[in-house]
């Protein structure tokens, strides 16, 4: 099966100078734990929930002063739609993340897979190994 299949379809991303408190309130009313960041018609970066609560509050850092590019993980790793679900799920274990951006031949951004993506549509024994290998406790 092929990405485009188990994908969630459409993406909303947002620029680097968009405020962190309204990429928070778009996590909240759609659900979504990570939004990626796009600049000049390319994607620059992703911001997850847990980017949000690492980056933006420690250190007494005023959140409603914050953008994206102060808060994402820069550097973007993606998928393509024709690429298999087994290969997504690799790349996915390899980089240790829970969703990726799917970008179609023309390198427009169409889509999301997630781990629960995945879940849905692999086999259980590639799903448990995609969680085991990025739901590893992280070591100090």
């Amino acid at each position: 099966m092929n990405i485009e299949k188990a994908m969630h379809k459409g993406a909303t991303w947002v620029s680097p100078d968009t405020p962190i408190t309204e990429i928070a309130a778009m996590m909240k009313k759609d659900d979504i734990g990570a939004i990626p960041v796009g600049e000049n018609d390319r994607l620059i970066g992703m911001i997850t929930d847990r980017d949000l609560v690492l980056r933006a509050l420690p250190n007494g850092r005023d959140p409603g002063k914050l953008k994206a590019r102060d808060v994402m993980t820069k550097g973007i790793v993606y998928c393509k739609t024709d690429q298999s679900i087994e290969d997504a799920i690799h790349f996915m274990e390899d980089k240790k993340v829970r969703r990726l951006p799917v970008i179609d031949k023309d390198k427009r951004l169409v889509g999301m897979l997630s781990l629960s993506d995945v879940s849905h549509h692999a086999s259980r024994e590639l799903s448990g190994e995609l969680v085991k290998a990025v739901a590893s406790p992280h070591m100090h």
